[in-house]
């Protein structure tokens, strides 16, 4: 395997032929392998970090033999990367898996289904089917689990915004797009506007720079709570031994780290055996080591049951909205970020 964070290459080649157990994987198209082992190579560009993606592509590249060669950076770091390409007419990558994939022109992006689509969600599939959801985030509140207790943890954010004993011991992100996207469908504006001026009034949340912050200074005690954060971050840090857990409030939002493939790509079939690898039974469990969650209800989380808590309540989508996004982030800067700073 190949890593570039930049133009250094970190591992090397592994075998060209690909394990007998690759044919018993339910990704695995004989055909497509064949050609895919043709083209010799994937490139991937990702804004999944090392630590949780190259043992992913690890397994591909051992179950395959193609070399991988794995990319990362931001989102918009990838998708600026992939606009310059594309204008120089010289595109490098086979498949690219942000969570704005569907920001991308859809002219860059290749219309394929690839066969596991078929068992996703509803809303992790594009109806252009030029990208698919791979991995989940889900919008919720989280608690240090030494601070609080579960019977403690309010049932509603109108609850929520009446718990003044924490106040200045509540943190959020400093961008919460999606989370007030949900209140907005959910509450409609003016409840909406109303709630959120509750919660940032009463609560006082701190404002952090990364929702990785936000789960681990809940997990490390700096604060009793989350108004909100990602899912899979709460329990990455739970998964390492932090006394941190997540509770699910309606509405929850959710949005998608997503796939797409390349209408240029250098290897097209490597990159369509890789997508269906990604949203395979295999890719996916691979996915949930570090709290990935999934996005196939046959999937099971770790730890167990966190889907079926999720969808107990309102589960709303975000589908891409330039408009609606630019009124939720304007939002969100006028009433939490503006009443706390």
């Amino acid at each position: 395997m190949r890593l570039f964070s930049g133009p250094i290459a970190l591992a090397a080649v592994l075998a060209t032929l690909p394990s007998p157990a690759a044919k018993a994987q339910s990704w695995v198209d004989p055909a497509l392998l064949e050609a895919a082992r043709k083209e010799g190579t994937l490139v991937i560009y990702t804004s999944v970090n090392e630590e949780e993606g190259l043992p992913i592509w690890k397994q591909f590249e051992q179950d395959t033999g193609i070399k991988v060669e794995y990319i990362r950076g931001s989102d918009s770091q990838m998708i600026g990367r992939i606009l310059i390409e594309n204008r120089g007419g010289r595109p490098a990558w086979d498949v690219v898996a942000v969570t704005s994939v569907q920001r991308l022109p859809a002219a860059l992006l290749a219309e394929y289904e690839p066969p596991q689509a078929a068992h996703l969600f509803p809303s992790a599939r594009d109806p252009g089917r030029r990208w698919y959801g791979f991995a989940a985030n889900y919008d919720v509140p989280a608690y240090n689990t030494r601070l609080v207790k579960p019977q403690d943890l309010p049932q509603s954010y109108e609850e929520f915004a009446r718990k003044t004993e924490w106040a200045g011991r509540t943190v959020i992100n400093e961008s919460d797009t999606e989370w007030v996207v949900a209140f907005l469908d959910h509450y409609g504006e003016s409840k909406a506007r109303e709630l959120l001026r509750s919660l940032a009034s009463n609560l006082k949340p701190a404002i952090v720079g990364s929702h990785l912050q936000v789960a681990r200074t809940v997990g490390a005690g700096e604060y009793m709570v989350a108004l909100n954060n990602y899912v899979n971050l709460t329990i990455n840090v739970k998964l390492n031994g932090g006394p941190t857990d997540f509770w699910a409030l309606d509405p929850i939002g959710v949005f998608y780290q997503q796939i797409g493939i390349d209408t240029q790509a250098p290897h097209p079939n490597a990159a369509r055996l890789a997508a269906n690898f990604i949203l395979s039974p295999e890719g996916q469990k691979l996915l949930t080591r570090r709290g990935r969650i999934p996005t196939r209800p046959d999937v099971e989380t770790n730890p167990p049951g966190v889907l079926q808590a999720l969808h107990a309540k309102k589960v709303m989508p975000s589908t891409y909205n330039p408009e609606k996004e630019r009124k939720a982030d304007a939002l969100f800067k006028e009433i939490i970020v503006g009443r706390v700073r």
